[in-house]
């Protein structure tokens, strides 16, 4: 044996001397047959793909080019890159790593290698819950729109529907779409043929939250159908899995590049980009900018939501997962950039159309994808081939988000029975019943009052305050309670090296403090949810908001006083107790001895 094995072999040891070894009481034989039901990936590459479908998502498409429209142009960049390298690759890295080294879902993971706080995992697993039922309605409206845009006309492009009112303006001269909602019930306002058929023709928007009115039985429908699509993505476990994202990770690119190859040929798209790209460093001094792309790293690169830490324990013990990492942030950060360019080369060929300004037809979420592109592809030659294109692609980027994001809460649910969920049938028939239950809660947002419960969830659940908050604790428990140097220790077992201690400091000190700063920010800025900045939602449903957001909050601290409470001895002694990692032999070590450093 070399140099290079011995030095392997003796942190493996400190690792085993320094964790509680777990007694299994039931043969090495009956796990290790567990965990080869559990399964692994087929290949790198499917891990790879898995991770980018599900961080490469509509908030790519929608949200970052809206945000880094309103913070500067190509000044965004500057806080963004800042917050990736920071704080988006540290933690990503910290989640794969984890996820491999354990073998686990995000609640085992943190239950054994910081018992005292396994809340992060409970935490997570609540947030990815309420995020699965909520995201995948925009799938359901996506859905609704790729059918109607197989029609001889696109319904949105003309008033001679039955939704129209008489205020309907088919033309291109519109007065406004921002603040589109507003300017419904006034007189003397038209009121453009897009938002009409969002609005009254998709949606069927009611009052407000408090007049659910009737299911809109076509988003209803396609909710069902997007539901069975998810469920045979995931039904057989990541094997499956696996080969489904070589199609839905990758063909959104080709779609992406012939839908940007159209809009840069299209007259005023070089309008569009000047609007997207083009600096004003001024705004680099407001705090907000800064605030914007800290928390579009945490949406972006979907931590938090405990997914990655599934993606990676799935992995083989000594995967490479520190080249994945950058694999995978590169193609999310380009994916961002990419297609801000399709996005904004269509929408400066809408300004020019209409006589109008970029920043007046630029919006961010649902205004942008349902409103402001399907008018600009009204507006093309071919629009039904540009608009088949352009939501088949949003289907596909929204789908294998939402598969990742079922897998997510799966895995840690199947780890905490392995020996039954992880057998093929039962693990099919709970994969059916979760996929049932979230398609009738999701009910709830297919009515006509459903777009105001969406955002209820959407601003609340899995808010920028809730993912800073878990990211906090993950880079904190991660550095000053298992210990960062002892966590390299395990990163240099698996890949067989050490990595830069650049992220150390980042876990240690750099990532607690911006995450901090930003969830205090966040918390003191806080203001109540609007719908559209006109309607202002009730107390009661705020409360309901808040308390979805606290749930996820809460788990943290609660589970910590818990085990507490029920730990035996001092309080030093009980925390010694909670804070020794839960190592398995049988996970580890043999695999270690398997592999050959020379």
């Amino acid at each position: 044996m070399g140099k290079g094995h011995g030095k392997i072999q003796d942190k493996h040891v400190e690792l085993e001397h320094l964790g509680k070894s777990q007694d299994v009481v039931n043969s090495n034989k009956d796990e290790t047959m567990t965990n080869e039901q559990r399964g692994t990936w087929a290949g790198e590459l499917d891990f790879v793909l898995a991770c980018i479908g599900f961080a490469v998502g509509l908030g790519n498409i929608w949200r970052f080019p809206y945000l880094c429209y309103k913070n500067g142009g190509g000044a965004f960049l500057v806080p963004y890159m800042i917050c990736l390298l920071t704080c988006g690759m540290p933690v990503l890295l910290l989640e794969f790593g984890l996820g491999q080294y354990m073998a686990k879902g995000s609640v085992a993971a943190w239950g054994n290698i910081a018992p005292a706080f396994q809340g992060i995992g409970i935490a997570s697993l609540v947030i990815t819950f309420l995020m699965n039922i909520y995201y995948i309605v925009v799938l359901a409206w996506t859905g609704h729109y790729f059918i109607s845009s197989m029609s001889a006309i696109l319904p949105w492009s003309h008033c001679k529907n039955s939704w129209n009112t008489p205020r309907c303006f088919a033309g291109k001269e519109i007065k406004t779409t921002t603040n589109i909602s507003s300017i419904i019930g006034q007189d003397n306002k038209t009121v453009d043929a897009t938002v009409e058929y969002w609005e009254r023709g998709v949606l069927r928007l009611s009052g407000g939250i408090d007049e659910p009115g009737q299911i809109v039985w076509q988003l209803a429908v396609s909710l069902a159908c997007v539901w069975v699509l998810v469920y045979f993505c995931v039904w057989r476990g990541v094997r499956w899995t696996g080969k489904v994202v070589y199609f839905t990770a990758l063909f959104p690119y080709v779609i992406l590049t012939c839908l940007i190859i159209r809009g840069i040929t299209l007259d005023g798209a070089a309008d569009g980009l000047v609007f997207y790209f083009k600096p004003d460093f001024s705004r680099l001094g407001d705090s907000q900018v800064w605030i914007d792309g800290a928390t579009q790293i945490f949406f972006s690169y979907a931590i938090a939501l405990g997914a990655m830490i599934t993606l990676g324990s799935y992995n083989k013990f000594h995967n490479n997962f520190f080249r994945d990492c950058i694999v995978i942030s590169c193609f999310n950060t380009g994916t961002s950039l990419y297609g801000g360019v399709a996005v904004f080369s269509a929408l400066g060929y809408m300004a020019k159309q209409q006589n109008m300004t970029v920043g007046e037809v630029a919006e961010s979420g649902p205004g942008l994808v349902f409103i402001a592109y399907p008018k600009a592809v009204s507006q093309m030659p071919f629009p039904q081939l540009w608009a088949v294109l352009f939501f088949f692609m949003v289907l596909l980027i929204g789908l294998d988000s939402q598969f990742v994001g079922v897998e997510g809460f799966l895995t840690p649910i199947m780890d905490m029975f392995p020996r039954h969920l992880y057998k093929m049938k039962n693990r099919i028939l709970l994969t059916g019943v979760y996929c049932l239950l979230n398609f009738l809660l999701g009910l709830s947002m297919v009515t006509e009052g459903g777009m105001y419960v969406f955002q209820l969830f959407d601003y609340y659940s899995a808010s920028g305050l809730v993912l800073l908050w878990v990211c906090f604790f993950e880079a904190t428990v991660i550095s000053w309670v298992f210990g960062a140097d002892r966590f390299m220790d395990a990163f240099e077992i698996m890949i067989g090296r050490r990595i830069s201690v650049a992220f150390v400091v980042c876990w240690k000190i750099i990532t607690p403090i911006i995450t901090l700063g930003a969830f205090l920010f966040m918390l003191v800025t806080f203001t109540p949810l609007t719908y559209n900045k006109t309607y202002i939602y009730p107390r009661v449903a705020q409360g309901l908001g808040l308390c979805m957001a606290l749930i996820s909050i809460a788990c943290i601290p609660a589970v910590f006083l818990y085990r507490m409470v029920q730990a035996q001895g001092s309080l030093v002694q009980r925390w010694k107790h909670l804070t020794t990692p839960v190592l398995q032999k049988h996970q580890v070590h043999d695999k270690w001895r398997a592999h050959s450093f020379s």
